[in-house]
């Protein structure tokens, strides 16, 4: 495993951005595509239909776009996770501590409910109230998965070699990985 002061052993054209909820792995998303100049693909709006129901295209629509020469997106949805890690050549594991990444899970969730922001297909956060009804609540569905990726990440190295995984536990962490890649020298 890799961390922001080993150099990659190739300059990343498929990259997979793992992290839990509130982990900030949209957002490195898009550096990164900034930074390399690839196409950025969010698998939120790829995988929710109206009413929040999976999209049935959602697995052609992953095939298509991880079949092209370069891309960054994240690594999310069990269903995708396998396909995308066999496709990449670089993941970039937001491994943040849990105050931080539930702290910006409620932020980002309350924000966007006060705003009435729309997301992906005309889907909206669940009212606040629900979080103490809804057992898949995006609050209580964050706090449940926190940890997973710390199960799930790990064993890549050895069932795929040809990922280079770089371990970023903070956000100085991500800078300094974004100013190398502006640099050329990741």
């Amino acid at each position: 495993m890799l961390s922001t002061e080993d150099p990659l052993p190739h300059r990343p054209r498929r990259v997979v951005v793992a992290g839990a909820s509130g982990s900030g792995k949209t957002t490195l998303a898009r550096r990164i595509g900034i930074a390399l100049k690839l196409p950025v693909t969010e698998m939120d709006a790829l995988h929710h239909g109206p009413a929040w129901t999976p999209r049935q295209e959602f697995m052609a629509d992953v095939e298509t776009f991880s079949s092209a020469d370069a891309w960054v997106s994240e690594w999310q949805y069990p269903e995708a996770r396998k396909l995308l890690a066999d496709r990449a050549d670089t993941m970039v594991w937001l491994d943040v501590a849990t105050p931080v990444t539930m702290m910006r899970v409620v932020r980002r969730t309350v924000t966007r409910r006060l705003r009435d922001e729309e997301l992906w297909n005309g889907n909206k956060e669940a009212p606040l109230h629900t979080v103490f009804t809804d057992p898949e609540h995006i609050l209580r569905w964050a706090w449940r998965t926190r940890h997973l990726l710390r199960e799930l990440v790990p064993p890549l190295e050895g069932t795929h070699p040809h990922l280079a995984v770089v371990r970023l536990r903070r956000r100085s962490d991500a800078d300094r990985f974004i100013a190398c890649l502006d640099a050329g020298v990741a």
